[in-house]
């Protein structure tokens, strides 16, 4: 009986033809390697690119939904631990009962002058630390020190409360720059990875035209600030689930409370001293804070599994290599550009208006008249009306550009002077939905101003060597305005809300005259930033591929100065002791460099 062929061919057997197959390709030893190990017969190389640059898009978006999700955590965090540390602290009967003669209230001063004052130096060392790091390193350090501070209340002491104020003063600053750089450079990959195609002849890829990844920045930061808004509303669940079940009500918390809104003085005044029917047990109060570490410590995990690095290593090695002198100087040669510093104003005042939510409309407005057990709920007004303002800012992809930033100075500006006639009569609850609307009200314009600035930035500065230095002054010139609240937090409310008022109209106005330069097509003049030097041995650099070059060297010329030609041509091998000295290898191999071999 006869046997049966094998049903798969054996590589390197001969046919049942001999060495060659019905098509005339020998088969075993001699087949060609093609044949052998040649791309798959279904292969559809266009269909494999489109599947491939789509998990690219996706890998973005889970960066941007990452980072914002981190960023509200943390600062939800933050938000709610300091929220009730203040308010335990400011009751007497908690600090006598258990901390004695500790000299709490003394504390919590240094405490919040460590977090307001520090951020002033922040722009000598935050694009040094921004480029050391990497973006994505940055925001990771800055999240750990939040969740440090977290950890610090277990043992509520001087020795550890303040410093880690200090610490997380100093980290508040590079915390929103690289968020701000990290956001932007997602839009601008994102926008990469959507139009790879767009290929010049030699099958380079063509620098993009400028603004050309707008639509998708407004898109990303209309998501990251609706997220980070929410951050408000996640900072009150301590207060509302456990703290306001131990308040006094308003009867008793504003007995001596004479005056509200525009007719206050300082913050609470007259306020009683005792807010505590019962002191929470210390099990309780741990309960609580390793609750918050577990969400801190999420937060950390979240910057660090789930956002991918913001740059190219090659990418990462120029951002350095530009010289750690020259990255100190550029945040303060950039106010050379009008642009600049017609938006200081607008800087300013979005420092202004976010505490003023905090301290004024919520404790001189709303705690003031209504009680303290109702704080949490004004918070949470104004936290919802923001998170679902920021989407407004995707009117931006069909209306002008200064549309939203002006349409929420303008809400602003009404609720400034309606603020300015307005003192609600302590202990009375009928004017309450006036108080939510006037916190939802005031969310919206904050969620208009934060993204639109933002947005606005990241379109002007587009070339990545730029953004971190333009995100870090934006944000500076914010900590100044906090710091320069936190100073006159004892002033009258109408002296504050005028020069909020003052303020607003010179930021708009500012604004829009930049605006009008632009459209006249004035040239900023934007300092020069130098090429990379590249001293890493064995890094093999190809000058064609330059991912450092900016807009302005490769159209206009006016970027770096090239590098000055050596003295004379040295044809030939140049011997290792003349320009370098041998690397570890050469001087193993006993010669002086790979030329003599």
């Amino acid at each position: 009986m006869e046997a049966e062929p094998p049903l798969y061919p054996m590589a390197g057997a001969a046919g049942p033809q001999g060495d060659e197959d019905r098509l005339g390709v020998p088969e075993g030893p001699e087949a060609p390697l093609d044949e052998l190990v040649g791309a798959y017969p279904n292969y559809n190389e266009e269909e494999e690119e489109r599947r491939y640059y789509r998990r690219k898009r996706l890998g973005v978006l889970k960066n941007v939904l990452a980072a914002s999700a981190g960023g509200m955590l943390t600062y939800g965090v933050y938000l709610g631990l300091l929220q009730m540390q203040l308010i335990l602290h400011y009751d007497e009967t908690y600090r006598e009962v258990k901390y004695g003669n500790m000299g709490l209230p003394d504390i919590d001063s240094k405490m919040l002058m460590g977090i307001n004052v520090t951020p002033i130096a922040a722009l000598l060392y935050t694009p040094v630390l921004i480029r050391f790091f990497g973006t994505k390193w940055m925001m990771f350090l800055a999240v750990g020190i939040y969740a440090l501070f977290v950890s610090t209340n277990y043992w509520e002491r001087y020795y550890t409360l303040v410093p880690s104020a200090v610490a997380l003063g100093m980290a508040i600053v590079p915390l929103w720059a690289s968020m701000g750089n990290y956001i932007t450079r997602m839009a601008q990959k994102y926008h990469e990875y959507s139009h790879y195609k767009e290929q010049d002849g030699q099958g380079l890829k063509q620098r993009p035209p400028r603004g050309s990844h707008a639509p998708y920045l407004l898109v990303f930061q209309a998501i990251f600030y609706s997220f980070f808004h929410l951050s408000f509303a996640c900072a009150q669940l301590p207060m509302i689930y456990f703290l306001n079940h131990y308040l006094y009500d308003l009867n008793h918390t504003l007995y001596n409370v004479q005056s509200c809104g525009t007719n206050s003085h300082g913050i609470l005044s007259g306020f009683n001293k005792t807010v505590l029917r019962t002191l929470p047990r210390s099990g309780n109060l741990i309960v609580v804070e390793s609750v918050l570490m577990a969400v801190a410590f999420l937060a950390m995990l979240l910057v660090l599994g789930l956002c991918g690095a913001a740059y190219r290593p090659t990418e990462e090695i120029d951002l350095r290599s530009v010289g750690w002198g020259n990255i100190f100087q550029l945040p303060f040669k950039h106010v050379r550009d009008y642009r600049l510093r017609h938006l200081v104003p607008f800087f300013i005042y979005s420092g202004f208006e976010v505490l003023f939510a905090c301290t004024g409309i919520a404790l001189g407005y709303g705690v003031c008249s209504v009680g303290l057990e109702r704080l949490a709920h004004l918070l949470v007004a104004y936290s919802l009306g923001a998170s679902a303002a920021s989407l407004l800012g995707l009117l931006g992809l069909w209306l002008p550009r200064p549309v939203p930033l002006v349409a929420g100075a303008g809400v602003h500006l009404l609720l400034t002077f309606v603020l300015f006639f307005w003192a609600p009569v302590p202990r009375v609850l009928q004017h309450s939905w006036i108080l939510y609307v006037a916190a939802a009200l005031w969310g919206v314009g904050s969620a208009l101003n934060k993204t639109g600035l933002s947005t606005l930035l990241g379109i002007l500065y587009e070339d990545k060597e730029r953004q971190d230095f333009i995100f870090t002054i934006y944000h500076w010139w914010q900590a100044v305005a906090i710091f320069t609240v936190y100073l006159g937090s004892s002033l009258h409310m109408k002296a504050k809300l005028a020069v909020l008022l003052v303020t607003l109209v010179a930021a708009a106005v500012s604004y829009l005259r930049m605006e009008q330069k632009l459209r006249r097509g004035v040239a900023p003049r934007q300092p020069r930033i130098p090429r990379p030097q590249h001293k890493v041995r064995g890094y093999r650099y190809l000058e064609e591929d330059n991912s450092d070059e900016s807009d302005a060297e490769d159209e206009h010329g006016d970027g770096a100065e090239e590098e000055a030609p050596p003295a004379g041509p040295r044809p030939g091998p140049e011997p290792a002791g003349l320009g370098r000295r041998p690397c570890p290898y050469e001087q193993a191999q006993g010669g002086d460099g790979p030329e003599e071999q």
